[in-house]
């Protein structure tokens, strides 16, 4: 399965740090050609910013390859996202838009976010975590890039501001969804799509994601692995970390699930990322 895309990597987590080599090398190997490096806060996406300009040429998504320089494109090509997470948004203040404005004005930046709610560790206070969101779709509709999406135990008030939020025009992907079907049908209801990690391979702690695929088109899910979190369960247990290499086995579960050849699962998902994210062949 060649052409493969991780929504989703951490590469700024500790766990991860110093491996980039070896991670991409893995990836390519796996058929993972693309990747998005997740920006949690204003460091962390600077740094997968960072990470993405050394491992992507310097154009435009969508633009041309220059004749010649394809043969010079690495082999997994890295995109970034880049936001303030709810555990983070205590930080956000006056300065925080202007501070994000350039690296969301970057072609090599395809995602407002990780953004959104998370009322269970509560890192940061909920008027702090609604006030960040808030600014992150503002910016996402006037950018027009899609959110790159995040709720944990908040689904009314995350569903109530993605209500406000399509209705001004946003659109994204609510990233490492691990509910049920009522809270899939309401984001796909309003345009959102879904973001698939190995939490669906769990199946005790995974069983009303398992069950939601079944609400989910193929048309309007992602994969990813959302490393160095949630390893796939099928995968063994070669290293302690997940990783983008393990994506195959994210999509042989959701595939098995959905009872779809998980070649065909995958190049679908392929499509939507590429869709979404606005990537180039």
């Amino acid at each position: 399965m060649r052409g493969m895309i991780d929504i989703g990597v951490n590469f700024h987590s500790s766990q991860l740090k110093g491996l980039a080599a070896e991670l991409l090398s893995r990836a390519a190997a796996a058929g993972v050609t693309h990747i998005l490096a997740t920006g949690t806060s204003l460091s962390a996406s600077e740094l997968a910013l960072s990470f993405a300009r050394a491992h992507e040429p310097a154009r435009p998504p969508g633009g041309r390859v220059p004749e010649g320089e394809a043969r010079r494109l690495p082999d997994v090509r890295v995109w970034a996202t880049a936001g303030t997470h709810p555990h983070d948004a205590k930080h956000w203040d006056a300065a925080s838009i202007d501070q994000f404005e350039a690296m969301w004005a970057d072609a090599r930046v395809v995602a407002v976010g990780e953004c959104g709610l998370d009322y269970y560790r509560m890192f940061s206070p909920r008027e702090a975590q609604r006030v960040a969101f808030e600014a992150q779709i503002a910016a996402a509709v006037r950018t027009g890039k899609p959110l790159f999406l995040h709720c944990r135990d908040a689904f009314e008030d995350f569903e109530a501001m993605l209500r406000d939020a399509a209705k001004a025009g946003a659109h994204g992907v609510v990233h490492c969804f691990t509910d049920g079907a009522a809270e899939a049908e309401a984001y796909l209801a309003l345009g959102f799509d879904i973001g698939i990690t190995g939490w669906v391979t769990d199946a005790a702690r995974g069983a009303a994601l398992r069950d939601a695929l079944r609400a989910i088109p193929a048309d309007r899910l992602h994969l990813e692995t959302d490393a160095p979190y949630l390893r796939p369960k099928n995968a063994g247990k070669t290293r302690h970390y997940n990783e983008p290499a393990l994506l195959p086995f994210v999509a042989k579960a959701v595939a098995e699930l959905k009872g779809l050849d998980v070649a065909a699962l995958s190049a679908q998902a392929t499509a939507n990322s590429k869709r979404l994210f606005k990537l180039p062949d």
